[in-house]
């Protein structure tokens, strides 16, 4: 695991899409194509509209799949993951295969192993994620299930990562958050190649300490403490959420 620290929200984003644009750029030049996995919120904004404006990337050679979603959720849902996505990626870039995460399918249980399935075709170069204000990773919250080998998982969302999309701005109030979600699960995460984890903001710094700190263990309870087991994973900070960081 990597650790880098800039001063300024907008100079992480520049930082962390470079890295981005690096690991796809030197994968296309190796293979046929690059897989991806994209996540949303407001830690991505600005690693997504650097990365979108980067030129050198041939992404009608990417194929791209979802971290996570909401269940119950339709697409064009303010809130909506697909939606995010779609407006600050996708119709942006034009990747040449998505993979979407149909939160309002009516069989959440076989969409979740239809997307296992399509995931688990060939290996994932790289996936881009952030760090939750309770430490979790995707939607992976404490106590993460750090053995599942399942690529997608259904999952009860808890109250602090509820509240957090409130304060976000996605949702007016906790009780409009939905319960549950799929998610791509944490052996899913790890297995990619690459990992390019964006986490700027004060709010942030709490998870940051308990999760990334060198003296602070691996544990589920710190879901994102996972990422120092992987060798080529890349942490964007910026001076807030590096604040209480103890190196």
């Amino acid at each position: 695991m990597e650790i880098h620290v800039s001063a300024t929200k907008q100079e992480t984003g520049r930082v962390a899409a470079m890295k981005a644009k690096e690991i796809l750029s030197k994968t296309l030049a190796s293979k046929k194509k690059a897989r991806f996995v994209a996540a949303t919120g407001a830690s991505q904004f600005e690693f997504l509209d650097f990365l979108c404006k980067f030129k050198g990337i041939d992404w009608a050679r990417t194929e791209m799949f979802h971290l996570d979603e909401y269940i119950g959720l339709p697409a064009n849902h303010p809130a909506s993951f697909r939606k995010y996505l779609m407006e600050r990626l996708v119709s942006r870039v034009h990747p040449g295969n998505v993979n979407f995460i149909k939160g309002d399918a009516r069989d959440p249980e076989a969409e979740r192993k239809r997307i296992s399935r399509l995931i688990s075709n060939e290996e994932v170069d790289v996936a881009f994620v952030g760090i939750g204000e309770n430490g979790h990773l995707a939607f992976n919250d404490p106590p993460a299930d750090f053995e599942t080998e399942e690529p997608y998982i259904i999952l009860n969302l808890d109250e602090r990562c509820r509240k957090q999309q409130v304060g976000e701005g996605w949702f007016h109030s906790v009780e409009e958050v939905p319960q549950q979600a799929i998610s791509m699960s944490i052996k899913q995460i790890m297995k990619a190649d690459h990992v390019v984890c964006t986490c700027p903001d004060k709010r942030k710094a709490e998870a940051v300490r308990d999760c990334l700190s060198v003296d602070v263990p691996v544990t589920p309870m710190h879901p994102s403490s996972i990422l120092k087991q992987h060798d080529r994973a890349y942490i964007f900070l910026d001076k807030y959420s590096a604040s209480t960081l103890r190196r």
